[in-house]
């Protein structure tokens, strides 16, 4: 594998590893933040469980995704030097944005909320958790705005080869990021909605299997109480109530990606045809959408691949609102890119040994054309698992079905897969660009880069080989971790996260109990976040 090659892959690898950090930070932090004000508002003890509860998942997310995520910039100046000083100009201003009004102000609020409880009043603690959240949100639309100009440069003047910065707002009010931020945001909550289903239906399952609820003739629940395992009657509901808020988040959220999801779909059709024209595998003009095709779908022209099952008039719909305007193929296309671009890489030493060589403007199909459908797929099968659990829960508990409690587990993965699906569509299909052109014709010429471009010049192919199996290993071994961890607490219920309810109920006058005096485990290794 020569070095370009070698520095995608290993890019994509830490990059979709991160990622699947990242969704579950932004919407489960906004998440605690709400419980949290249900607790203050209310001063229910089941508020508090879940509060501390999801709260310390919530913190074991967020610190795997700092780790993870300070890879992302020594590689860009390791493995992407040449990509750095193209955007440097354009990205300093957003990413600056990101470090110091989001990422510093979620760091230092989220710091206050972990060591702040019992020690600032709970209306001021409560303020920290949600500035620590909204921060979260706020980091992602200066990343997103980053990632929006790759996708559509504006707000730039061409000087010397290079673009240089001239219109801030353009930038963050990048049509590109108007509708790719909501629909990353929704995305991001029917991750938070899955896992808050599936752990809490696991829960539930498991107070039934043990005989502490029961359900009457009519199958509705009688609550059972275990003081002494920390499995009262409070503990019922915060399992069920959690369950029914990721229920309502997933279906909302769903509907959320559903409609932006079509905004982002009929703007991608305009500013990068040939990405939305790979992911329907639509070789020639048409109007229908194939929800399936067969073929070679590696093959550039695409002329053997033929769509089995069709809709008629979709594709136009998806394009452009309605069904009968023929949407541009791939073949018609083709002549385009090279009649506006060139066939091959330009003889310029920058492009190193692939200089001259055939451009290949069609993304890879396989990733393109099934990547958006395992999107569509995983997000609708996780919005009617959701619609499913609150019909099924509506009497207070959950079948003792062992299989629908595997299933409900494991579909915590489904929002995770369509998110991840989502983002490795919308990277890959933007190739052979590493910033795609701006195709308005009231627009900015000549402001777009070749991945090929891109990479470092001095950077060899054993040196990005060695680095991608040291960093997939590190990641590896963090990926152990995490998981392990994720089990400890998500198993151990409530009292992973409040020992002290089941210290109050073994040893209510002693502390010699294997606590620290506070009612918190000594081997417990996130005892210091509450």
């Amino acid at each position: 594998m020569e070095a370009l090659e070698l520095a995608r892959w290993q890019f994509g690898i830490t990059t979709v590893y991160h990622f699947l950090m990242v969704p579950l930070t932004i919407s489960l932090g906004l998440v605690v933040a709400v419980m949290q004000t249900m607790w203050v508002r209310t001063g229910k003890a089941q508020y508090l469980r879940m509060t501390k509860f999801w709260g310390k998942l919530f913190l074991i997310n967020f610190i795997m995704g700092v780790a993870t995520g300070l890879v992302q910039e020594f590689q860009f100046g390791m493995a992407w030097s040449e990509y750095s000083r193209f955007v440097g100009d354009v990205f300093g201003a957003p990413l600056a944005m990101e470090s110091l009004l989001a990422f510093f102000v979620e760091s230092t609020f989220l710091g206050l909320w972990i060591f702040g409880w019992d020690r600032l009043p709970k209306k001021l603690h409560l303020a920290t958790i949600w500035s620590a959240a909204l921060a979260s949100i706020m980091s992602a639309y200066f990343i997103l705005a980053a990632n929006s100009w790759m996708q559509h440069p504006v707000g730039v003047e061409m000087v010397d080869g290079r673009p240089v910065l001239n219109d801030i707002w353009a930038v963050l009010t990048n049509s590109t990021l108007l509708v790719a931020f909501p629909h990353t945001i929704f995305g991001a909550f029917s991750v938070a909605g899955g896992f808050l289903l599936g752990i809490s239906w696991y829960h539930l399952w498991k107070r039934r299997k043990d005989g502490i609820d029961m359900v009457d003739d009519g199958g509705k629940v009688l609550v059972g109480d275990v003081k002494a395992t920390g499995r009262d009657a409070a503990d019922h509901h915060v399992w069920l109530r959690s369950l029914r808020i990721g229920a309502v988040v997933a279906v909302v959220s769903f509907a959320g990606v559903a409609i932006t999801g079509d905004m982002q779909a009929k703007l991608m059709f305009e500013q990068q045809p040939m990405k939305m024209a790979a992911a329907e595998a639509a070789c020639h003009d048409g109007t229908g959408f194939s929800v399936l095709s067969v073929g070679n779908l590696g093959s550039q022209n695409c002329d053997d691949i033929v769509a089995v099952v069709e809709v008629p008039g979709m594709l136009s719909f998806m394009a452009n609102g309605d069904f009968n305007t023929e949407v541009q193929g791939v073949n018609s296309l083709l002549p385009e890119y090279q009649e506006k671009f060139g066939t091959h890489l330009p003889d310029n030493p920058i492009y190193g040994e692939r200089a001259g060589s055939k451009i290949d403007y069609v993304p890879v199909m396989e990733v393109t054309y099934w990547g958006f459908r395992i999107m569509i797929t995983f997000g609708a099968i996780a919005a009617a698992a959701a619609a499913a659990a609150l019909y099924v829960t509506r009497k207070g508990t959950v079948p003792q079905s062992k299989w629908l409690m595997r299933l409900a587990v494991f579909g915590i993965l489904a929002p995770f897969g369509a998110n991840s699906a989502g983002w490795i569509f919308t990277e890959m299909g933007r190739q052979p660009f590493v910033v795609a052109p701006n195709p308005d014709p009231n627009g900015i010429d000549n402001v777009f880069m070749f991945t090929a471009a891109a990479i470092s010049p001095g950077v060899s192919a054993g040196e990005l080989l060695t680095s991608m199996i040291a960093f997939t290993t590190v990641y590896g071994v963090l990926l152990v971790v995490e998981v392990k961890m994720l089990f400890t607490y998500v198993r151990g219920g409530v009292p992973s996260a409040m020992p002290e309810l089941l210290a109050d109920a073994k040893h209510p006058h002693d502390d010699g109990d294997g606590t620290d005096g506070d009612g918190k485990d000594k081997d417990d290794v996130l005892a210091f976040a509450y």
